[in-house]
């Protein structure tokens, strides 16, 4: 974790780094850390230029093009233009709005899956229009795991048995762990070779799915090389499973912060999607994005020198007083909401509409399904162990009548 760089009277917390970030906006907003060297950057305009201006801030810097010792370093979320262009332009032919559309109706079934999974470990007891009552579930467990994880998996045709085996390797790379896995070899490492496996059959054996899909596109005559489609296969399983279990994890906590909150919502469910919206701002999944320098570059009249790793807090962003009236108020209505939880300029997050699409039909599902849902106040919050995902490992609710 960040260690403390200025004499503020607020220390970084996991669960509630947001004191943390508006010391530093108001005292040391460009700031760099002693001991490790990274500078960090705490202002939305100074977030938003390092997300957006590649010509100075580069994602390819230091990063392994060949995807050999890092696969993630061929994928696009770590290349500059042209090669990011190139890169996004083949696999938006694949990945299209429409295509996450056509989601719809598997997305809610899945989630009512869930639901109705939850409910048959209670007193089985459902009302006649779906409802769930007099029961407990996990949040996280239960329904913003399995449900992202289950979508990414079949849009890749990957099969059932594999899922879980899945999760752990996106938690694995999320985390930063280095520990070997079932094989004796780095998560990563296995995942790497599983995609490999993969891509090999569908070479051979094209089928109806995302990977298929990616083999057979092409611009100008030119496909995705292997390290390449690699890449994106890891990046959409760790992007795609962690934003979105995030979200709606953190939709629940601040639903609940608010009391009133879940009834409202059940009463106007036409105002959900700026809801969500607004959860992403105020707790938003990605909290970070690491850049390189590749010239001297001046922020909030400090500069950063050339080769400067630098680590743009988007959670601090997000909740910039300069720029979000209230921006500490969770507002369900906040209109304008420019957040950048997604990211800003060329790399903003190609996965957005599939994870706002998922958060609103698993949300409005258990909307419509639960008249009551409360936090177990009991069980201590505990949070992802990352710089970069923000969000807590359990989040277990009751689900009542009354």
């Amino acid at each position: 974790m960040p260690e403390e760089t200025t004499s503020t009277s607020f220390s970084f917390s996991p669960l509630n780094p947001f004191g943390w970030y508006a010391a530093h906006r108001q005292q040391s907003p460009v700031v760099r850390d002693p001991r490790s060297g990274l500078w960090h950057v705490f202002r939305y305009d100074d977030v938003q230029r390092a997300l957006s201006d590649y010509a100075v801030f580069s994602s390819a810097a230091g990063r392994d093009e060949t995807g050999q010792r890092d696969p993630l370093g061929a994928s696009m979320i770590s290349a500059d233009p042209p090669r990011h262009r190139r890169l996004r332009s083949l696999v938006t032919l694949a990945f299209t709005s429409s295509a996450v559309a056509r989601l719809e109706p598997r997305i809610t079934s899945l989630v009512d899956e869930f639901l109705d999974a939850v409910a048959a470990r209670g007193d089985g007891a459902m009302e006649g229009t779906g409802g769930i009552r007099g029961i407990r579930m996990d949040i996280i467990d239960d329904l913003a795991t399995p449900l992202p994880v289950t979508v990414i998996a079949e849009l890749l045709g990957v099969p059932p048995s594999d899922r879980a085996q899945f999760k752990q390797w996106s938690d694995a790379v999320v985390m930063g762990s280095q520990a070997t896995g079932m094989t004796g070899r780095s998560p990563q490492t296995e995942m790497g070779q599983y995609f490999q496996g993969l891509i090999a059959e569908r070479r051979k054996q094209p089928r109806e799915d995302l990977i298929s899909a990616l083999l057979a596109s092409q611009i100008d005559g030119e496909h995705l090389s292997e390290p390449e489609l690699l890449g994106f296969c890891i990046l959409l399983l760790v992007a795609g499973n962690e934003t979105t279990t995030n979200l709606i994890g953190n939709a629940i906590l601040c639903f609940d912060e608010q009391h009133g909150q879940w009834e409202r919502l059940r009463e106007e469910q036409t105002i959900l999607p700026k809801t969500i919206e607004e959860v992403l701002r105020y707790r938003s999944p990605v909290q970070s994005m690491f850049r390189t320098t590749l010239q001297d570059v001046t922020l909030s009249d400090v500069t950063i020198p050339a080769g400067s790793a630098v680590l743009a807090w988007i959670g601090s962003a997000n909740r910039d007083e300069a720029r979000f009236p209230l921006a500490d108020r969770f507002d369900p209505i906040r209109a304008p909401n420019r957040h950048i939880a997604f990211g800003h300029g060329i790399h903003f997050c190609l996965g957005a509409p599939l994870a706002r699409l998922e958060a609103r039909i698993a949300l409005g599902r258990m909307l419509e399904r639960i008249p009551h849902l409360r936090r177990v106040e009991m069980a201590p919050l505990e949070p992802l162990e990352s710089l970069i995902v923000f969000g807590v490992k359990h989040l277990p609710v009751t689900l009542s009548q009354a």
